[in-house]
């Protein structure tokens, strides 16, 4: 449904080292980088990026949750990101609450985002 998301980032080289490491086991890469902005994606079209803040006070939190194939995936995710110094939010689990099979870890990014990946399949 969605083309592409974009956060603003108060330090977008600190957000793209954490994006660059907990990216990679989902199989995402950086498509475009224009310096203070980064479009991450698995193919030539970037569907998420993030840019420098240029609007506002300090950023609410969003919520980004990432596709991640197989529950592996997503304890790759939660292994980089907490080698990164991520604040846990919650390490991976099966979220019954959800439905039956939903595997998901959720961290927080450097600004203070509640990023998750997720699995959906067994």
């Amino acid at each position: 449904m969605l083309d592409h998301l974009s956060i603003q980032c108060t330090d977008v080289g600190a957000s793209a080292r954490f994006y660059d490491s907990v990216l990679a086991p989902l199989g995402g890469t950086r498509v475009m980088d224009f310096g203070q902005a980064i479009g991450y994606g698995t193919d030539p079209h970037p569907s998420f990026w993030i840019g420098a803040q240029t609007t506002g006070g300090p950023n609410r939190e969003t919520h980004i949750a990432f596709v991640a194939h197989d529950r592996a995936e997503v304890d790759a995710f939660f292994a980089a990101a907490i080698a990164l110094g991520a604040e846990v939010l919650h390490a991976p689990r099966l979220w019954p609450e959800y439905h039956a099979r939903y595997y998901g870890a959720f961290v927080r990014d450097p600004d203070g985002n509640n990023v998750e990946a997720v699995c959906h399949s067994g």
